[in-house]
Formats: C-alpha cells, sequence, structure tokens
C-alpha cells in the first residue's frame, strides 16, 4: 500500500514530537514516541544488549530460507517508507534533499546483498575435503552517523543479520529519531515475517557512556563505525573485532580527453547529491588547463553557481571555523542547500542552483577540508602528473574514493595506482561507486581504514573451516 503524503507528514510530526523514554514492554523493547510504540528501542543499554542476544540464539537456528523472508519484508517496508524517511531526515538533521534520501532508500533496499553473499568454498585433493563456511559473530555493536542515518542502519542490519548475527545500534543523537524509526521498520517487517523481535535494536538516549557500555559488554563481539575519526579511532581501540568507516576528501581529475559535457554534468550531479552528504562524493576538481574553461561553462549549465575568489573568501568565514589555529568546517552547513550557502554572501538564486563552485589554488581551505556541503572548488593544472600528485595530496591518505573522467587509458590507471583509494569511479558520478546508477552492490559504511572496503553480508561474518580427511573426495 502506498502511503499519501498527508500521512507522510502525520508520520513525521508524530515522531518529531519527541521521545518520551517511557518503556512500553520492559525487558522485551519498545518506546513510547509521539504515542506510538518503537519497537527494539530500549531506554537501557543493558537491556537492549540482552534482547540482542537472545534474538541472535533464534536467528542462528533458522534455515537460510527463512532468513530471506524476514530480509525480502525489510527491503518491502522499505520501499514502502522511504518516503517518511527521507522527510524525517531532512525535518530532523537540516540536512540533505528527501527526493535524493528517497533515491538512496530505495537502493538499500535493492542493492543491499542478503544471503547470496555467503558463499561455500570447497577444497578437495587426495587428503579429503575441507570446506569454508561464513558463520556470524553474534552480537554487533554499531554507531552510525547523523548523515545517512536510517540508510545506514537498514544497510547494516539487512547485512548483518543475512550473516546471522543481531546488532545493537547506538545512533548519533542529531539523528536520533530519524534511526529509531529505522529501528522500529526492522522489527515491524520482521514480525510480519514470522520472524524474532529485537534482532535490530537501539538505546533511546544514546551517550558516551551507552557507547562505552557497548564496547565492554562481553555478549558483544564485534563493533562497526560509520562516522568520524574520533569514533572510528575508539572502535579501533576496543581489542575487539572492529570494522571502520572513516572520512575522505575524495578529488576528481579532468583530463583534455574526457568527454566535458558529460564530465561537468556527471560531477554536478555527483557533488549535489542529497547536498554533498555521501562520503564518496565529489569535493575538489582538479582541471587541465586546456578544458578548465568548457568544464566550468558546462558546470554553470548543470545547475551550478560561479562565485569569484573574494566571495569564495567571504563564503570561507561562513562555512569555516578556526579551531586551535586550523580550519574546521561550520556543522551548522553540512547538507545544505546551495541556495541556502549563497544567500548567506548575498547571492540570491532559485531553485535551480545545486552546487556553488569557484576556482581555487592547491592549498586554498576549500580543496585540503572535506566540506560535505555542495560546494566544489575547482584548481587549473598545467598536465596529468601534476593534477595526480596534487589529487593525492589532498586525498590525505584516507584511501577512500576517487574519481576521473578521461579516454585515456594511461592516465586513468596512473591516477588509480597512485590515489590506492576503496572506490575509484571512472567516467561517471561520484554514486556509481555505491552501486547507484553503476554496478555493484550498495553500502552506506566503506571500510577504508580497516580494509573490508564495501561491507556487505560477508564482511560480518567469520570465516570458519570443517575438514573431513580421507573422505568425500569422490573424483
Amino acid at each position: 500500500m502506498e502511503i499519501t503524503q498527508t500521512q507522510i507528514e502525520q508520520i513525521v510530526r508524530k515522531v518529531v514530537s519527541g521521545i518520551s523514554g517511557v518503556p512500553a514492554e520492559p525487558n522485551t523493547g519498545g518506546t513510547v514516541v509521539g504515542g506510538k510504540t518503537y519497537l527494539g528501542v530500549f531506554t537501557d543499554i543493558g537491556q537492549a544488549i540482552e534482547a540482542a542476544h537472545r534474538a541472535q540464539l533464534v536467528l542462528k537456528e533458522m534455515p537460510f530460507r527463512k532468513r530471506e523472508e524476514i530480509l525480502s519484508a525489510i527491503r518491502g517496508l522499505i520501499l514502502q517508507e522511504a518516503p517518511v524517511m527521507a522527510e524525517l531526515g531532512v525535518r530532523e538533521t537540516g540536512m540533505g534533499r528527501v527526493r535524493d534520501k528517497i533515491l538512496k532508500h530505495k537502493y538499500v533496499a535493492w542493492k543491499t546483498p542478503g544471503t547470496e553473499d555467503l558463499k561455500t568454498e570447497a577444497i578437495s585433493g587426495d587428503k579429503g575435503l575441507t570446506l569454508l563456511e561464513h558463520a556470524p559473530y553474534g552480537v554487533i555493536g554499531a554507531l552510525t552517523p547523523s548523515t545517512n542515518p536510517s540508510e545506514t542502519i537498514l544497510c547494516n542490519s539487512i547485512g548483518m543479520i543475512a550473516g546471522g548475527n543481531t546488532v545493537v545500534f547506538n545512533p548519533h543523537p542529531h539523528a536520533l529519531k530519524t534511526s529509531l524509526y529505522a529501528v522500529d521498520l526492522v522489527n515491524r517487517a520482521a514480525r510480519s515475517a514470522g520472524g524474532p523481535l529485537n534482532m535490530a535494536v537501539a538505546v533511546a538516549k544514546p551517550t558516551m557512556e551507552t557507547f562505552d557500555v557497548l564496547v565492554k559488554n562481553p555478549y558483544i563481539k564485534m563493533l562497526v563505525c560509520t562516522g568520524g575519526p574520533g569514533v572510528v579511532k575508539a572502535v579501533l581501540s576496543s581489542g575487539k573485532k572492529a570494522i571502520g568507516a572513516g572520512a575522505g576528501n575524495p578529488p576528481v581529475i579532468v583530463d583534455e580527453t574526457a568527454d566535458i559535457r558529460k564530465a561537468g554534468k556527471d560531477i554536478i550531479d555527483g557533488c549535489s547529491f542529497d547536498n554533498n552528504l555521501p562520503c564518496v562524493a565529489e569535493k575538489e576538481v582538479f582541471a587541465l588547463q586546456p578544458i578548465a574553461d568548457e568544464l566550468i561553462f558546462v558546470m554553470q549549465q548543470n545547475g551550478a553557481y560561479l562565485i569569484n575568489r573574494e566571495q569564495m573568501r567571504r563564503l570561507e568565514k561562513v562555512v569555516l571555523l578556526d579551531k586551535n589555529g586550523k580550519k574546521a568546517i561550520n556543522k551548522k552547513w553540512v547538507g545544505k542547500d546551495a541556495k541556502l550557502i549563497l544567500h548567506q554572501i548575498g547571492v540570491e538564486v532559485g531553485d535551480n542552483i545545486r552546487c556553488v563552485i569557484c576556482e581555487a589554488e592547491e592549498m586554498d581551505p576549500f580543496v585540503q577540508i572535506e566540506l560535505m556541503m555542495p560546494i566544489l572548488p575547482i584548481v587549473r593544472v598545467a598536465d596529468i602528473d601534476t593534477a595526480i600528485r596534487m589529487a593525492v595530496k589532498a586525498e590525505h591518505g584516507n584511501r577512500h574514493t576517487a574519481h576521473m573522467h578521461s579516454k585515456n587509458i594511461d592516465n586513468l590507471t596512473k591516477f588509480a595506482k597512485a590515489v590506492e583509494t576503496t572506490i575509484f569511479v571512472k567516467n561517471a558520478p561520484s554514486y556509481a561507486g555505491i552501486g547507484v546508477g553503476g554496478e555493484g552492490h550498495c553500502t552506506f559504511t566503506i571500510a577504508g581504514p580497516t580494509g573490508e572496503g564495501l561491507t556487505s553480508a560477508k564482511s560480518f561474518t567469520r570465516n570458519r573451516r570443517c575438514t573431513m580427511v580421507d573422505s568425500f573426495r569422490i573424483v
């Protein structure tokens, strides 16, 4: 059943009205939000972990067929309620664009792998047969961001449940209501498919104290963090198996062989998608001198507004802060519309403007700092080697994502080898790298620091080996 816009508004108003913190069903989950009981939400982190542990004991005994029935129900409910979560996410956090968030949720439903990702390997020889299989860790503790809150929770839940795990979320406080709505959705879908409740749970009021309990609890066998460098570092120093999805500052190189009309459109489409919140999005461009003017012209034809250097300096004072002698982003402007950002420097534009572009120099703050706003600096370069050197430096060794528009296979190869990023997108918008309009699966936990890359169900499993000597070899 399709949800109407009126129903969406009613749901969003109820959720944003506040979380009472009143447990509806002690020890089983359920916290009252705007008069509605949200399943899988606990006021006590210890109770949440206990509930997830009990659910995992049930889940691990289920056949894969039943897991897939549950995952199918989750996918179906995501598709049905994507507009609700998109509206709620923008309303609560003030970041992003509803249309783009709807699409992100749909791709979570469509392209997050399930149990098909868990492929058994067999090794046979003169001495018998060995099987290698993917086994669950058990209960996973997960930290999620404010930038892609419900998308990350739903994507993680599908992959972790597919792997036979349950998960306890400690959501970002600035996206709490959206995050808890996603947890409730997973539980509603599981219940409709005859699965156990509390395969995905969350604490109603996440704090550093609840995070500390999550890290230290013996039931938590694995930690997954999708967020900034501080929390990623904390998770990696926990002493437990950890997956860390950290920051990036994805550069784009455009050389003289590129299809400039396509490159200009693709870059603006990628940079402006959800107001630059995705960590894979284009953050700075290095354009070879012969094509730079044409590239900027094409960008302006596709929703970009060009500001001059004096305006760029004024904009720096709006979107950047001075912290201990260093420039840092003003979080107030993360994920905001280009129209609102330009208004701060006295420039009035229409809704057709999706991105602010400016010509910059290599060491300008807009080039070196990951803004997560629809602001795109463009640096003119003399040759491909200079472009690669500058792009690698601007990426800061995060090895997250990089992009290039070129028809020169040697240049593409040279940049890919030099930058060593987890994702390398050629001749397409950045979101193609996470399966949106490109091949491959979708994820919102991209583990560069710990090396898993684009996580999926198998990322949340451990390898187990079973060996039978001198038997079952039938050749």
